[in-house]
């Protein structure tokens, strides 16, 4: 399968990789035969996850503070004196501080924009040019139904999801020609560390708001994101797939 995809061998560097969907997401990049730079906040986590993943050949770990400009132009070089060059990008990473807009702390609304917007920009401009260069590239960028709906309580998070989208739709078509796509996946509630603590009248009223029923797992968001980094989307760019179970049907 990997082979008929056109994956086997190329690099995806991952960030966000080390927990919940985006190490779902390297999990299933790794079985379709790929190499993954994990990249997490903590270096020591970021090494420890990967080593239970996979030999170091295939899979290596790495910290990085993805609001850092400088941090992660160097990282970037890094990875590719270590690994290769970037055939596929995967923004993960991000945050939450929610809370009512009129109570809402400025250092909340700047984290959440640095982590979520402005990490998405800073490893899309740290890989492109080398992406462009070689007319071929893949960048998927995880928002948030969410950023298409919006939520009460979640005006900073939404807006930073809602400019992944706009940087998305706007970042595929500078460098369409240059045969490098660029998509979104926007997933709903998702099961992962963050929702298994929710009380169970939360998410009872979840639930009754999806049409399938029940939760996402992160396998299930890997499988969207496997498609956008494979040969079997070379005709798909400027998208945003939501994976949310029926809760938001946008056309």
């Amino acid at each position: 399968m990997s082979k008929v995809l056109g994956m086997e061998g190329k690099l995806a560097l991952v960030t966000g990789g080390t927990r919940g969907i985006g190490r779902g997401i390297t999990e299933a990049l790794l079985a379709a035969g790929m190499r993954v730079a994990v990249v997490g906040t903590d270096s020591e986590r970021s090494v420890k996850v990967a080593a239970e993943l996979g030999p170091v050949e295939q899979v290596r770990g790495y910290g990085c503070d993805v609001s850092d400009t400088e941090a992660v132009t160097s990282l970037v070089a890094l990875v590719g004196e270590d690994l290769g060059d970037i055939d596929c990008l995967v923004n993960n990473a991000g945050i939450t501080r929610d809370g009512i807009y009129i109570r809402l702390k400025s250092e909340d609304w700047d984290r959440v924009m640095a982590v979520n917007l402005t990490g998405t920009h800073n490893f899309c401009k740290a890989v492109t040019r080398g992406m462009m260069k070689r007319r071929a590239g893949r960048i998927v960028n995880i928002t948030s139904v969410v950023g298409q709906t919006g939520n009460a309580g979640q005006v900073n998070y939404a807006a930073s999801k809602a400019g992944q989208i706009g940087l998305t739709k706007s970042l595929a078509r500078e460098l369409g020609a240059r045969n490098v796509t660029v998509n979104a996946v926007a997933p709903g509630f998702i099961q992962t560390d963050m929702t298994a603590d929710l009380p169970e009248d939360v998410r009872s009223a979840m639930l009754e708001g999806i049409p399938l029923g029940r939760l996402g797992d992160p396998a299930d968001v890997a499988a969207v994101v496997l498609f956008l980094l494979s040969d079997a989307s070379a005709y798909v760019t400027g998208q945003v797939i939501g994976v949310n179970g029926g809760m938001a049907m946008i056309g």
